[in-house]
C-alpha cells in the first residue's frame, strides 16, 4: 500500500518575492496570509514580498516560512485528493507540521515561532556564533573532530543537521566552529562552508533559548495530532501533548535528524513524499537520502496540476 508524506522547509528556504503566483491564483494564499498578519500585527505579505532585509530577520523569518507552507498545504489539499500518511518538517518546518496537523491554530504557531526566533536571537549575541556546511566527509569523522576542538578550546562546536549523507551542518561559538571547519576540510571533506546565518541553531550554546521556549510552551493548549508527525530529535511519533513539547524544547539545543526521519518515512511504507512550501531544499536533500522515492514540490500554480 503506497503512502504519502508532505515535508515542510525550515529557515533559509525563504526568498523575497515567495509564492506571488500562487497568490494570484489562489485566495486561499490572501486569506492565510492575513490570518497570520492578524496575529503578528504585521504585513507578513509586504515583508515577504518586498523587504527581504526584514525577510531575514530570524523573528520574521519563522512565521513567514510557516505561512508560506500553511498556505501552499491549504491550497494542495482544496485543489487534489491527495491524503497524507504523515508529516515532518526540518527544525522550523516541525512548528508547520503541527498547524498541518491541527496541534495548534495557525496564529498560535505563528506567534510561537516569532517568539522561538527571539529566544534564539538573544541566546548569542551577534558575531559570536557560526554554522558551517559540511559536504564529503563521513558523520563519525565529523563528530570526532568537533569533540576534540570543543574539549581544547573549552568552547561549544557539535554537529547540529544530519541533512542527508555525506551532508552534515556544524555549529558553535565563532572560533571553535572555525576551526573545526578547518581541520574537517584537512581531514579530506570536500567543502566546509560558512552558513549566513546569525544564529548557531541546534547546539548547546540554544540551551537559555530553549528554557524560555519550554515556558512558553506550558501556556499553550496542544490538541492530539489528526496526522502522524516524525519529529527532529527522536526520529519519533509523538501523540501526547507533553511529549510534543518536550520534542521541540531538545530540538532547539539538539541536532536535526533529517536523514533518519526520511528513512523512517520510507520504512513506513512512504514512497512518494511533497515539499510543501518555498524552495526544494528538501526535496535535493531526500534524494541523496532514498532514490526509491517519488518527489513532488507545491509552490507555484503550476505544481497543482
Amino acid at each position: 500500500m503506497s503512502k504519502m508524506a508532505c515535508v515542510f522547509p525550515g529557515q533559509g528556504s525563504q526568498g523575497q518575492g515567495m509564492l506571488s503566483d500562487l497568490y494570484q491564483n489562489f485566495s486561499t494564499v490572501a486569506q492565510t496570509f492575513e490570518e497570520a498578519s492578524d496575529a503578528l500585527n504585521l504585513d507578513l505579505w509586504q515583508i515577504c514580498q518586498n523587504d527581504n532585509e526584514k525577510l531575514n530577520q530570524t523573528e520574521i523569518t519563522q512565521p513567514a516560512l510557516l505561512t508560506a507552507s500553511i498556505a501552499c498545504l491549504r491550497v494542495l489539499m482544496s485543489e487534489t485528493e491527495y491524503e497524507p500518511s504523515y508529516f515532518a518538517g526540518h527544525s522550523l518546518g516541525e512548528y508547520t507540521a503541527l498547524v498541518a496537523s491541527k496541534v495548534i491554530e495557525l496564529s498560535t504557531g505563528v506567534t510561537l515561532v516569532s517568539s522561538r526566533g527571539k529566544f534564539m536571537q538573544e541566546a548569542v549575541k551577534p558575531g559570536e556564533g557560526a554554522m558551517y556546511a559540511i559536504i564529503g566527509l563521513d558523520d563519525e569523522k565529523i563528530a570526532a573532530i568537533c569533540n576534540q576542538v570543543q574539549s581544547e578550546l573549552n568552547q561549544v562546536v557539535a554537529p547540529v543537521n544530519y541533512n542527508s549523507p555525506g551532508q552534515v551542518v556544524i555549529a558553535g561559538s565563532t572560533k571553535a566552529a572555525e576551526i573545526a571547519a578547518g581541520q574537517i576540510k584537512e581531514a579530506g571533506a570536500k567543502r566546509a562552508l560558512p552558513l549566513s546565518v546569525s544564529v548557531p541553531s541546534h547546539c548547546v550554546l540554544m540551551k537559555g533559548a530553549s528554557e524560555q521556549l519550554a515556558e512558553l510552551l506550558t501556556s499553550i493548549t496542544f490538541a492530539s495530532p489528526e496526522v502522524n508527525i516524525v519529529n527532529n530529535v527522536d526520529v519519533k511519533v509523538e501523540s501526547d501533548s507533553d511529549a510534543l513539547k518536550d520534542a521541540l524544547v531538545r530540538q532547539l539545543y539538539m541536532p536535526v535528524r533529517w536523514t533518519e526521519s526520511v528513512q523512517y518515512l520510507a520504512q513506513n511504507g512512504v514512497d512518494n513524499i511533497i515539499e510543501v512550501g518555498p524552495g526544494k531544499v528538501l526535496s535535493g536533500l531526500i534524494k541523496r537520502i532514498d532514490k526509491g522515492i517519488t518527489l513532488s514540490n507545491i509552490n507555484s500554480p503550476k505544481d497543482i496540476q
